[in-house]
């Protein structure tokens, strides 16, 4: 038993929210939203509503599962698409910069 949820397109590099899912990898659902409510970092809520998301995907997918025994088996995150931007420079130049986004994906199932 295993229920997907997935954020894409969200605005922050894939380095940074894997800093944060990282926290969360192999633990238990209960423990893991408490872990996240206590980080300091800004993708802490966004990662928190993907997990919410997977424990809600589920309990509706299957009507058997007790959440209090869920885990979360998979956690990662991907790179996403890069918007690429142009910032004036001195002398009539111009300087290129990346907006990098980051797909993040929560899996979470029973312990097996």
């Amino acid at each position: 038993m295993e229920a997907k949820a997935e954020a894409r397109y969200i605005r922050t590099s894939a380095q940074k929210a894997r800093l944060v899912v990282d926290l969360i990898r192999g633990m238990r659902a209960g423990d893991a939203i408490n872990t996240l409510k206590g980080t300091n970092k800004r993708m802490a809520p966004t990662v928190e509503k993907v997990l919410h998301s997977a424990i809600a995907n589920a309990t509706n997918r299957f009507n058997d599962v007790d959440v209090d025994t869920l885990y979360v088996t998979e956690a990662y995150v991907n790179e996403g698409p890069r918007m690429k931007r142009i910032r004036p420079a001195p002398m009539g130049r111009a300087y290129r910069y990346q907006r990098r986004m980051a797909h993040i994906v929560v899996k979470v199932g029973d312990k097996g």
